[in-house]
């Protein structure tokens, strides 16, 4: 998996949850909270989504690394190995 393939379905899955976010003018370097408004069950349902597209399981002690689109991507392309 590319880096671009493990973004599309990060976006995929945070689009699923939050509809009203332009992936086009999601900054991949900038923390979650500054960019949007996800309260803690969205971004559950936001990794559960990761997940289904993935295969990649995160564990909650992981969450509080997840603050930026880079780093859900990072961990995607980590699990699957490339």
């Amino acid at each position: 998996m590319t880096r671009d393939e493990a973004r599309a379905l990060v976006l995929e899955a945070l689009c699923e949850v939050a509809p009203e976010v332009d992936p086009a003018a999601l900054r991949d370097d900038v923390p979650f909270r500054e960019q949007l408004d996800l309260d803690s069950m969205d971004f559950l349902r936001f990794l559960v989504g990761v997940d289904a597209r993935t295969g990649v399981a995160i564990p909650e002690a992981d969450y509080a690394g997840l603050e930026r689109l880079d780093d859900v991507v990072a961990r995607v392309l980590a699990a699957k190995g490339d």
